[in-house]
């Protein structure tokens, strides 16, 4: 994450002190426990599931196509009911964006034999949020103390930890805010424009964090 980190979990913190405390850890609750027209993750990864015969790779495949089509729909993300109405300092469409990028990848680590009710698999989860460039900078500079997939395999939950993530991917979202409002300005100014520009870009975003949690919570049933 870099500079741009750092200054992102500045503003977050003088933006919303609520939210680096709180804010992430529902977001994360209400995607694997589903929320409005968005069911929990795990009952819809065991659709997928169905749906490619048993096939968990294939089923794996089949969640990231979904969410990142999700993603990519403007106006999906507006329609969560209550959910949208809890976003403090954050557009509308950056909260619904990361609600279905959790739901992705919660679903992913159910699929691969994960206990979404364990914290140290939540925070995976988060870890995966943040992709892989954000991890591997993090591990770098010793702010975050292993990969994703070994979170969530760890002998021992770390509290402490908890609250790092929450911060991190809070950082995260802030710093995606301030892109969406360089696409909302670019909309003002073209017609349709900044709706495809932030459809696609949530859609590949979406696609590389789904194929990031795909290639680090390994399978755990074998």
């Amino acid at each position: 994450m870099g500079v741009r980190g750092k200054l992102a979990a500045t503003a977050a913190t003088k933006l919303a002190p609520q939210v680096a405390s709180g804010y992430v850890r529902t977001v994360l609750d209400q995607a694997i426990d589903g929320i409005g027209p968005l069911r929990s993750a795990a009952a819809t990864a065991d659709t997928k599931l169905v749906d490619h015969n048993g096939d968990v790779e294939l089923a794996v495949r089949g969640l990231i196509r979904l969410h990142s089509g999700l993603a990519g729909v403007q106006g999906f993300v507006t329609n969560l009911g209550g959910f949208a109405a809890m976003a403090i300092a954050m557009p509308a469409n950056v909260v619904g964006v990361t609600l279905v990028q959790c739901h992705l990848v919660a679903g992913i680590a159910h699929l691969r034999g994960y206990d979404l009710e364990d914290p140290r698999v939540r925070n995976a989860i988060l870890a995966c949020m943040l992709g892989e460039d954000s991890v591997r900078d993090l591990l770098k500079h010793k702010r975050l103390p292993s990969s994703p997939m070994a979170l969530a395999t760890s002998p021992v939950h770390d509290p402490e930890l908890d609250n790092t993530l929450s911060r991190e991917v809070t950082a995260e979202l802030v710093a995606r805010t301030a892109g969406r409002r360089v696409v909302t300005l670019i909309g003002r100014r073209v017609p349709f424009l900044g709706g495809a520009v932030g459809g696609s870009s949530d859609a590949y975003a979406t696609w590389q964090i789904g194929a990031y949690a795909a290639d680090e919570l390994k399978e755990r049933r074998i």
